[in-house]
């Protein structure tokens, strides 16, 4: 009962009658308890995250009369059992308690309750009384990072134990706040594009007058969470609820032996539903929680399976019809506007507006294959590969092996068979991959938006590239010519190479930097030239509204990584509106858009008095779609739009963009 003292107070006790499930093996994870607590665990990576007091040294606290709690790792061992604990994060843990947490599905981003606190120091309520907040944390190269609190935490009262739903569109938590319930209540919020909605009470059918913690979304729709308000068998008891469908189901206790007269809580299942793991301070144990594997090979009484369905991939070469071995599948979760859903998986580029002007125009490219981790499977001696796939999800397949064009296809599983193919035909690619990089001579910093001159000497013909933001660029050489390949940018020195594809043999590659020297040391100390537009292309808003679309917030998350990045640098948001409606309505309307998009940038993490913002209102229509002329609806969107000015930068040089690119 120790960790309750701290994550939520006062403990009452409901009774119920229910049967055992005799199909279902319990066994004590003895390899990563201890005599304190350990709790609350969470899937991650090929292990888990979880909850203990097992360290021996630091701060006590007095109420519990221990350690404070901390986040361990364990791997799975070849049996699926947690082994060799060890503390998850320095960033993460701190001197204070950490609980329960979350992931999303690519594992770049993460969710869980602390201790209040800013800076170190902890901070209190009107009572005095430190409570729990959930925070939010980004992976980095070497730790977690951007720790911060989410909007809705409040110093006078608890929000703690987030679970992310299957797509991370639905945050739950559990929370004391005014309006509930009972002592401890079931939340959700949704995220709408750019913030956490308000939180919404889960109801009377899941929250009783006791308390309901420990919230777990499983894939299929159902949330599992403790209680001590719903009839059980004692203590906290789990139970489960399907959320999946317009109308939810009823609450339902799991029973013996996942339930016991001790306090039971802290489920998580696998995505099969047959293998879980729960925490438990039931007798028997080895310290005073601990953490409990599962296998129920039948599945739990009342739960509905994940529908699962297989995709049986072949591919095939395209110019013999053969088999093709080694083909390389990739799946991604496909988002409502056509592109895959995990942010990861793009890098933005700014490049030099078609037009006349002198803006950038920041546009969203996927990442090469080799940069978007392992495949999902990869095909075998007779060019197939099988999938097991969620029925009820979209999705977008990157299909790559060296030597072929690579191919991205939709794929929507047909449920009703649960059996689907596909034929996927490799057209070999007949040029040699080139990939280069455009760097500054001395110390090797990319150099975006350099012209890459790339000509034949077999037919003349010329083709002009443009390195993106890490000054990369790449190209396809056709087999059996010279080239010459000539880099230029505004304030360096031009640098040109050459390369043969004659007598080239396999599935070759070349890779290549050109170095450029700089004029004078003046061009390289700012990143970005003050004055430099960036024309978002991918912010649009619907027609009156300041709202961002949902799907239409990657160009935002890309500035937020570039102003994180630079910290002194400032920017003016300027907000465009079509020529509909009047002058007035348009000017206070875009105003309220660019007040939108600051607040999306500031509750990523940048500071507010970094952003200045303007409204145009119709004064500046990219097209001639002007007052009173009849447009279709993609010709007015092109106007709806935010520009970005960069207004001060004085980070120390790693490249340099001027205006307009040369």
């Amino acid at each position: 009962m120790y960790r309750f003292y701290i994550l939520f107070p006062f403990l009452c006790i409901g009774f119920a009658n229910l049967c055992a499930q005799s199909t279902v093996s319990i066994r004590n994870c003895t390899r990563i308890n201890s005599s304190a607590l350990e709790f609350s665990p969470s899937f991650y990576g090929n292990g888990m995250v979880f909850v203990s007091s097992r360290k021996r040294s630091g701060e006590v606290d007095k109420i519990t009369g221990e350690t404070y709690f901390e986040l361990f790792y364990a791997d799975f061992d070849e049996d699926g059992m947690p082994i060799h604990p060890a503390p998850f994060s320095a960033e993460i843990n701190s001197d204070r308690h950490e609980g329960q947490v979350s992931f999303t599905k690519s594992s770049d981003k993460m969710y869980f309750s602390r201790n209040s606190i800013s800076k170190g120091v902890p901070q209190a309520g009107k009572d005095d009384t430190v409570r729990m907040r959930v925070y939010e944390a980004f992976k980095g190269t070497y730790d977690w990072e951007r720790v911060r609190p989410l909007p809705f935490n409040n110093l006078n009262y608890s929000c703690m134990h987030p679970s992310l739903n299957y797509d991370g569109s639905r945050l739950f938590f559990a929370s004391n706040m005014p309006g509930g319930y009972g002592k401890m209540d079931i939340y959700f919020v949704d995220w709408d594009g750019d913030k956490w909605t308000d939180p919404i009470n889960l109801g009377p059918e899941v929250n009783t007058s006791g308390n309901e913690v420990f919230p777990y979304a499983h894939d299929n729709g159902a949330l599992f969470f403790a209680s001590t308000g719903h009839r059980g068998l004692g203590g906290l008891d789990i139970y489960m609820i399907d959320l999946s469908g317009d109308e939810w189901g009823n609450v339902i206790n799991l029973g013996q032996p996942y339930n016991s007269k001790a306090d039971d809580f802290g489920l998580i299942l696998d995505k099969e539903s047959t293998r879980g793991f729960f925490s438990s301070n039931r007798n028997g144990g080895l310290g005073k929680d601990d953490i409990y594997a599962f296998e129920a090979p039948a599945g739990l009484q009342g739960l509905k399976p994940v529908v699962q369905v297989s995709l049986h991939i072949t591919a095939i070469d395209e110019e013999n019809n053969a088999s093709e071995p080694n083909v390389n599948v990739r799946v991604f979760e496909r988002a409502n506007d056509g592109l895959i859903k995990d942010g990861n998986t793009y890098s933005a580029t700014l490049v030099p507006a078609t037009d006349q002007s002198q803006d950038l125009i920041m546009r969203l490219n996927r990442k090469n294959d080799e940069e978007l981790g392992s495949p999902t499977g990869v095909t075998g001696r007779d060019g197939s590969v099988t999938l097991n796939l969620a029925a009820n999800r979209e999705y977008v397949l990157l299909i790559s092996k060296s030597g072929f064009k690579t191919q991205e296809l939709p794929f929507i599983p047909k449920a009703q068979t649960l059996k689907n193919t596909m034929e996927v035909r490799m057209a070999h690619i007949n040029c040699i991959p080139l990939r280069g990089i455009a760097l500054t001579d001395k110390y090797e910093k990319p150099i975006p938006n350099a012209k890459i001159r790339v000509i034949s000497n077999c037919n003349g013909q010329e083709v002009l590239l443009t390195s993106n933001l890490d000054g990369s660029f790449d190209h396809c050489l056709d087999l059996g010519c010279t080239y010459t390949i000539l880099a230029e940018k505004y304030g360096f020195k031009p640098n040109q190479t050459q390369l043969s594809t004659e007598n080239v043999r396999g599935s070759r590659s070349f890779s290549i930097s050109m170095r450029l020297a700089p004029i004078s040391e003046e061009v390289m100390r700012k990143p970005l030239a003050e004055g430099t537009v960036i024309v978002m292309e991918n912010i649009y808003y619907d027609f009156n509204k300041a709202a961002i679309r949902t799907s239409d917030a990657r160009d935002l998350e890309a500035l937020t990584r570039l102003m994180l990045k630079y910290p002194t640098m400032e920017v003016e948001l300027g907000a465009h509106t079509d020529s509909r409606g009047t002058t007035e309505y348009n000017q206070q309307l875009s105003v309220r858009r660019a007040e939108a998009a600051k607040e999306f940038l500031v509750r990523k993490g940048v500071a507010a008095n970094r952003i200045r913002t303007t409204g145009f209102g119709e004064t500046q229509i990219r097209n001639h779609c002007k007052e009173g002329i009849e447009c279709a609806e993609k010709e007015h969107q092109f106007n709806r739009r935010t520009e970005v000015k960069v207004l001060k930068i004085n980070e120390a040089a790693q490249y340099e963009v001027k205006p307009g690119g040369n």
